[in-house]
């Protein structure tokens, strides 16, 4: 649509009938990304409140839509890669935000723990060199105080503090061996996420069924432990064992369970439309 048949519509966001500006609202979500530069000037230029919250109100439903779409297509493309589901996500709340950007950030990690490995090491020895890097070199940790705030579920946040829950700290983990063609896949553990190391010959063949040889727990800086450690876990949160349990997941789980962590970081700090919002997503995502 031409830009002054644009700036006509927003012009007339400040129209007292409902049923006008639900029709031009209608428009304005139609025309998605394009109307928000134009919406947004309106809002910083016009000293009308009632256009000002209304232009927010549709800038903000024509970002959630974009990432609503965003998710859509990442499953019908069979959310074959991580990071573009995990940036989408923080889309939601920081709608500029570049997948590119993230991977450049994260690719320099992996040539730092690339140019350390090599073909004679074991796979503790390799965990070693990957929790070195990751950790001790670049910083990353459990944000320990703030375990259930929403900054946790959003990737760029966490590549900026350093700091993260197990789930994005094992995204980030999964994301680097990846690169680095290492069998390192994530587990949907109830109520703490890890990682495990299969048997790389199995890795592609069939890596949902790979024999696992050892767990990571990445938000304790990648402490190893066996599945008798799972077994005792489930004793004490009196969950009955389940193969999921212990076996890798694929993307699809790991951006469920991203959007389920910040449903719940929204509700516990009262913001229950957010919650709603990304509850919708999930359920999107869920019909897959």
């Amino acid at each position: 649509m031409e830009s002054n048949k644009i700036n006509a519509l927003v012009s007339l966001l400040d129209d007292p009938d409902y049923e006008v500006f639900s029709e031009i609202k209608s428009q304005l979500l139609t025309l998605g990304t394009e109307a928000i530069p134009f919406l947004e000037n309106a809002w910083e230029t016009s000293f009308d409140t009632t256009l000002q919250k209304r232009a927010e109100e549709i800038i903000h439903d024509i970002q959630y839509n974009s990432v609503s779409n965003e998710l859509e297509n990442w499953i019908k493309n069979g959310g074959i890669d991580l990071i573009e589901g995990v940036v989408a996500v923080a889309r939601y709340q920081y709608p500029d935000l570049k997948t590119d950007a993230i991977k450049q950030q994260l690719n320099e990690i992996k040539n730092d723990i690339w140019l350390e490995l090599n073909h004679n090491l074991t796979a503790l020895e390799i965990v070693r060199v990957v929790n070195h890097i990751f950790f001790d070199i670049h910083g990353f940790t459990g944000n320990t105080t703030n375990f259930h705030a929403p900054q946790n579920s959003f990737i760029n946040i966490v590549m900026e503090t350093k700091k993260g829950n197990p789930l994005m700290l094992s995204i980030l983990y999964i994301y680097l061996a990846e690169q680095l063609d290492l069998p390192i896949f994530g587990v949907n553990l109830p109520e703490h996420f890890v990682l495990a190391y299969t048997d790389n010959e199995q890795k592609k063949s069939d890596w949902k069924n790979a024999d696992v040889l050892f767990y990571i727990n990445p938000f304790s800086k990648g402490t190893v432990f066996s599945k008798k450690d799972i077994d005792q876990f489930l004793k004490q949160i009196k969950l009955e064992h389940h193969d999921s349990y212990y076996k890798p997941c694929d993307n699809v789980k790991m951006l469920e369970r991203l959007l389920r962590n910040l449903s719940n970081s929204f509700d516990k700090i009262a913001y229950p439309q957010k919650a709603k919002e990304i509850n919708n997503l999930l359920t999107k995502l869920l019909k897959k």
